[in-house]
């Protein structure tokens, strides 16, 4: 299964936010601290949140960043595709003709992995943020 550091962190940084968040906007360097995550990591990684309308920056000295919306709004899946991760156990794409073995047929576990892709990703959606925070998954 492939989720980098990219979509790892992206979810770390989203929760630190969430908890951190509630009187005041956050720095990322507050963020870096505390989940020690490079700074200039959580830049690249804003960047993306802020397109995707999860996160808001306030500027000034007590600038900082607020999630754009509830932490119950956001599903750990927002996260992962505003940071253009996929999750995916497949090595072929569904939608071509080739196979997974760049034959013309598929191979014999393709569609365990499918459906473990489909269980996966159906999970992230269905897991918010503020599950996360309020520490429902343990």
């Amino acid at each position: 299964m492939k989720l980098t550091t990219k979509g790892r962190y992206a979810v770390m940084a989203m929760a630190d936010l969430a908890l951190f968040s509630k009187e005041k906007p956050v720095s990322l360097n507050e963020i870096s601290l505390r989940q020690n995550i490079s700074l200039s990591y959580l830049e690249q990684l804003f960047v993306q949140l802020k397109n995707k309308k999860l996160v808001k920056g306030m500027r000034g000295s007590s600038g900082g960043y607020l999630l754009e919306k509830p932490s119950n709004e956001i599903n750990i899946s927002n996260i992962i595709e505003a940071v253009n991760e996929e999750i995916k156990t497949l090595n072929c794409k569904k939608e071509l003709k080739r196979g997974c073995n760049n034959k013309s047929s598929k191979c014999i576990t393709h569609n365990l992995w499918d459906k473990l892709d489909q269980h996966i990703n159906s999970f992230f959606k269905n897991v918010k943020l503020s599950d996360l925070v309020e520490r429902k998954l343990d």
